[in-house]
Order: structure tokens, then sequence, then C-alpha cells
């Protein structure tokens, strides 16, 4: 185990535990039920990352993103994607610009709504390879590039996107180097049937309330560094380093079904990124570190977009939903994991 959170970054913890219930109470106001979906947009945003939003049109996807954002003290822009969207409607464009009183003319860059904290990328798969790519700089480096200029995004920066995995006529499928931009891949599912009661009780009889905000872009930022400073032994980092190499096909580590099943599998984000989600979720609980149990709650969102099954897998069933917990239930993750020999 890394050394122990210091006094100050308990009480910051502390912090962070309540503000996450006050959150979440905020959001019960307008949202009924996504508890899962809630927790993992949350855990990608502390620790550092994109989120991208997976499910059938009516889930309240859009709502639930805009509704994080008014919970927090963030600037908000929603950018519609659709077929004829073009890069600089995304980004922004110079433009010519005429002083009123030299009539000197020069280019001044306008900045497109991606000049925002919190970026809702609504049906991202509905746009055009070239207008997705103008997403990948801003998503990765934080910076817009326009006439050899780099301009900077502000802090804290997150692109929560939506798609629906119907209507595939007219959609785009994101690359695999855009998804994996991603920090996760969430699945929004139907509501139970007490939440879809409950659902239409509020929104037909005016029962949704206002949304308070309750932490700043500073407090964001404080608890991402946090994050980082969140101690992890070697047996959970282990146990996610273990995950990620058994998910690759033809390798040493590679269990049978995935030499059969697997096309490909995730590569280093995929460890970071298990890593990064299990310590912020212990964050979010008010806990001083990570556990297997983070890792396992993560692993879902951390790796559906960074495996693929093959045709085989595809021809029998396997979704990567389930050859992930297969995955799971082949790496144990009690067993004693030591780092490799060089």
């Amino acid at each position: 185990m890394t050394d122990r959170l210091h006094d100050n970054d308990l009480d910051a913890l502390r912090r962070c535990h309540e503000a996450y219930g006050r959150i979440r109470s905020e959001l019960s106001k307008v949202i009924v039920g996504q508890e899962q979906a809630v927790e993992q947009v949350l855990t990608a945003m502390f620790a550092g990352g994109h989120a991208l939003l997976e499910g059938v049109p009516g889930l309240a996807k859009t709502l639930l993103i805009s509704s994080i954002a008014r919970s927090l003290h963030l600037s908000f822009k929603r950018i519609q994607f659709t077929p004829d969207l073009m890069p600089s409607d995304v980004t922004g464009a110079e433009v010519i610009q005429e002083d009123p009183e030299t009539h000197e003319r020069a280019y001044k860059f306008l900045p497109g709504p991606l000049f925002a904290n919190m970026i809702l990328a609504d049906e991202i798969n509905r746009t055009p390879p070239k207008t997705q790519a103008a997403m990948l700089e801003a998503m990765q480096d934080r910076q817009v590039s326009a006439g050899g200029v780099m301009h900077t995004l502000p802090r804290p920066f997150f692109v929560l996107a939506t798609q629906n995995p119907l209507e595939q006529e007219g959609t785009y499928p994101l690359p695999e180097a855009q998804l994996d931009r991603f920090l996760l891949y969430i699945r929004v599912d139907y509501p139970s049937g007490a939440e879809e009661w409950e659902i239409a009780r509020r929104v037909t009889g005016g029962g949704l309330g206002e949304i308070e905000a309750i932490m700043s872009g500073e407090e964001i930022i404080e608890m991402q560094k946090l994050v980082a400073r969140i101690p992890v032994s070697d047996q959970v980092l282990g146990y996610a380093w273990a995950l990620v190499r058994a998910s690759r096909p033809n390798t040493r580590e590679a269990p049978e079904f995935v030499n059969k099943w697997l096309q490909w599998g995730a590569g280093p984000r995929g460890v970071l990124t298990l890593i990064s989600c299990a310590k912020a979720r212990a964050m979010l609980h008010g806990r001083e570190h990570a556990s297997a149990a983070d890792v396992q709650a993560v692993a879902k969102p951390a790796l559906r977009h960074r495996i693929a099954g093959n045709y085989a897998a595809q021809a029998n069933g396997f979704d990567n939903e389930q050859l992930i917990e297969m995955l799971m239930q082949e790496v144990p993750a009690d067993c004693v994991y030591e780092k490799p020999a060089a």
C-alpha cells in the first residue's frame, strides 16, 4: 500500500462524499432511478475524463447530463450533432473583422460551443467522421487549433456524449480512436416498473423540481487532484493489470475463450482507466483507498469499448458485456499479483 492520505486530504475526501450525496439528492428531483449511470458519469468526471452514454431514445440521457450540469457551477453548452454539422461549427472559426476607426482588416477567432466546461455532444454518431475528428484534439489535449494558433479550453473540461444504438441508417459509428478517448462507455437501461410509474406521475403532473448547484469548477479540479493521491495497493493494481492482460488474444495470459472469441483486447489505457476510475469511485463513497470491488464496478464501462468480439463470438450470441463477465470470472480478484520481471 502506498502512503496514507494526509489530514487535509481526509477533510477533502469527507467534503467530496458529502457533496456526492447532495448532488444525488438534487438530481433525484428530476431524474428517477439511473443511480448507476449517475455514479459512472461523476466517476468519469472526477477521474478527469469524458463519458459516452448509449441507450434507446427516450431514456432521458440528455436530461441526465443537463441536470448534472445544473448541479455544478460550470458553463454548459449543448451541441446537436447532425449530418450537415461542420468542424468549425463545433470548434469555432477565424473570421475577417474590420476596425471601425482604422478600417484595417484582420482575422479574429470566434470560439465555438466547444469552449465551455461541460459539453453535451448529443447524438454524436449522427455526424460524419470529419466533424467527429474535430473533437479529438479537444478531448485529448484540451485545446483547439485554428489558423496555426492554439486556443486553450476552459478547465475543468468534460465531453459527455450520447448515442442511440438504433437508427443505424444515417449514423456514423465512432472510430476506435475516438471511442478510446472516452474514459467510460455507459449503458443507460430501461427503468424498472416502479420507476417508470413514478416518471409518468411526475412528468404529467408537473412534479419536477429545481436543481441547485452544489460544487464549483475549482472544487472539481481539487477533487481530481485528490483522486491522483488516493492510494491503491499492488493487489488492486495487479488485479486491474491482470484483467487487461487477459483480454488480449494469442498472448500468454489469455484464457482459452479469449483466443476463441475476441478479435482484440484492451490496450494500456484500459489499465489506467480501471485504476483511475476505481480511485474516483472510492472517493465518491468516502473511502481512503480503492479496492478490487471498485475495479469490478467500473470494469464494464471501462472495457466495453476497448475490446472487440470476433465474428465467431457474434455468431454465437456473445456481446462485449458477456465477454467482460467471463473475463472477470476467469481472473480472480483475490490472487496475489506481482510485478513481472523486465
